[in-house]
């Protein structure tokens, strides 16, 4: 089953406030991601501390481990 996400976008450009996306699996929440412009960390449910990688880390870790997928237009 596909995991359904929901997410706040603040309404201004993204400075010292994140984007949270809420990750739901199997209709509970599974974790929270949390995007800055630092990076991105994952906090899994019931957790006080998270994972998180800054931006270069990030992209190492998608083009080391990540499968390639075109961008599709919208």
């Amino acid at each position: 089953m596909a995991h359904k996400v929901e997410f706040s976008v603040p309404e201004r450009q993204l400075g010292k406030r994140d984007i949270v996306f809420r990750v739901s699996k199997d209709d509970a929440l599974f974790g929270t991601l949390r995007v800055s412009k630092g990076g991105v960390d994952w906090f899994p449910l019931k957790k006080q501390l998270g994972y998180g990688f800054d931006w270069s880390r990030i992209d190492r870790l998608f083009r080391t481990q990540g499968d390639e997928r075109r961008h599709k237009s919208r």
